[in-house]
């Protein structure tokens, strides 16, 4: 058994080899709390809960750090212009980042570090880049000197000469412009803490460099996110870290976009789902579906379509789950081990696709068994089902979903008293072989979003997709 993952930094898929045998170590750089999320945000959580999961199955340790930005040029915006702390801006913001998390079902992080918390790290990362000429203080900013680091850039593939650095007002002081801000000096009216050279801020990179080697040491396993942080993010991340010794991180993973219209999502482009709106509407567990089901680096594009085809095809796998559970007259434990072709597809580079193939024939062969009243071999596939869906988050009988299904639910035993009575009538025509009534009530009852099917213990409904 080896897994092998899509590295960045290679550009190209290997074998992955980790540091500790028996041990992964992950950081994901998670939520920049200006805003509530959108679907596409929590995406990236997805995915890498996904990851996460199958490392566990395969059987190791895993320690996933995901941090939160809690303070950054963009939350100090909002808070100007909603005059608002800039901390209860991203608090508010944090739990909404949970809630949708939780909602998805992704397992929490081992370690949930904010940039806030971690200013002391922060200033031993600079007091250490400096003493190895790496930065340098002007005007109470301290700058990272990408030309004393060989190798910037490599990850992002780009060309030195040809680097156009992002910057914000008040960088004053710099010795070359593509030099990028690690801390901040302090503004008027902006959140600043005491240094050695002077009152600031966090810029934007240093943080992650400094948490994930509090967290994870100077060597760690994998780390991951969007592929719109790979610059200047996730570069300039490696230059810090590489420049205070760290050998930081192994393997480079990162998601595509949720895109609307060709464009990524995004709340400039004023295109967003926001997540706490989407869980309205669709059930979560649909929603982790059509998030997670796709390959981690295909894009996916958003549309109502494509969630309505997500919704048929898991209240297949639903039904399936539902039927056996009725003629086993009780619970099915998941079994112990995955299909191998479902293993083969998880371990090369997490080709959810394929394995949820895997998991749909084995649905179909469990309604084969059913159709054929063979209750020892549809009990098994679900078995089976049930082990492949819990990988992917997916086990509808997990206790994260009960009762998931809130379309309704605290009246599901008023409907279903009111279902049981039109199905008699319809039962009733049927023995008078008055077919015509009985196919109209069959009818109207799937007009009303009903789905009708007669087995040999009798008819039975469940809601259809909308």
């Amino acid at each position: 058994m080896t897994i092998r993952l899509y590295d960045t930094s290679a550009r190209q898929i290997r074998d992955f080899t980790p540091i500790t045998p028996g041990c992964v170590s992950i950081y994901l750089c998670g939520a920049t709390v200006q805003a509530a999320p959108h679907i596409g945000h929590i995406r990236s959580g997805l995915n890498f809960d996904i990851m996460r999961r199958w490392f566990e199955y395969r059987g190791y340790d895993v320690t996933f750090v995901r941090n939160v930005t809690d303070i950054d040029d963009k939350i100090i915006r909002k808070s100007a212009e909603q005059h608002r702390p800039w901390w209860a801006i991203g608090y508010e913001n944090e739990r909404a980042f949970n809630d949708g998390y939780t909602a998805l079902g992704c397992l929490p992080p081992t370690y949930e570090p904010r940039a806030t918390g971690h200013v002391t790290e922060m200033v031993e990362m600079m007091r250490g880049l400096i003493e190895r000429g790496h930065a340098y203080e002007a005007d109470g900013n301290v700058y990272f000197d990408v030309r004393s680091l060989p190798g910037y850039l490599s990850l992002s593939n780009q060309d030195l000469d040809e680097l156009r650095q992002p910057a914000e007002d008040g960088e004053t002081g710099k010795r070359d412009p593509r030099d990028f801000a690690m801390w901040k000096a302090v503004k008027p009216g902006e959140p600043s803490w005491e240094t050695p050279w002077g009152r600031g801020r966090p810029g934007w990179h240093l943080e992650c460099s400094a948490m994930a080697h509090k967290y994870l040491g100077s060597a760690f396993d994998i780390h991951g996110g969007g592929i719109d942080l790979i610059f200047p993010h996730h570069e300039n991340e490696i230059a810090q870290a590489v420049g205070f010794g760290d050998e930081f991180a192994h393997y480079w993973v990162h998601n595509s976009w949720v895109t609307m219209s060709g464009e990524k999502m995004s709340k400039s482009l004023g295109n967003s789902v926001l997540v706490s709106e989407m869980v309205k509407a669709w059930r979560p567990i649909v929603l982790r579906y059509y998030l997670g089901t796709p390959h981690y680096r295909s894009t996916i594009e958003y549309s109502e379509e494509a969630l309505r085809e997500a919704e048929s095809a898991f209240a297949r796998i639903e039904g399936f789950v539902q039927r056996v559970v009725e003629k086993a007259g009780g619970p099915v434990e998941p079994a112990a081990e995955v299909p191998p072709a479902f293993a083969e597809a998880m371990d090369d580079d997490l080709g959810v696709p394929q394995a949820l193939a895997i998991v749909h024939t084995t649905v179909r062969q469990g309604n084969s068994a059913l159709a054929a009243d063979d209750k020892e071999a549809a009990v098994a596939r679900l078995a089976e089902v049930r082990a492949m869906l819990a990988v992917l988050g997916l086990d509808p009988l997990d206790p994260h979903w009960a009762g998931e299904s809130d379309r309704g639910e605290d009246l599901h035993g008023v409907v279903d008293t009111l279902v049981r009575l039109v199905l008699q009538q319809r039962e009733s025509a049927r023995v008078r072989k008055d077919w015509a009534t009985a196919d109209a009530i069959r009818d109207q009852l799937n007009q009303s979003g009903l789905v009708i099917e007669d087995g040999p213990q009798g008819p039975r409904w469940t809601l259809g997709p909308r």
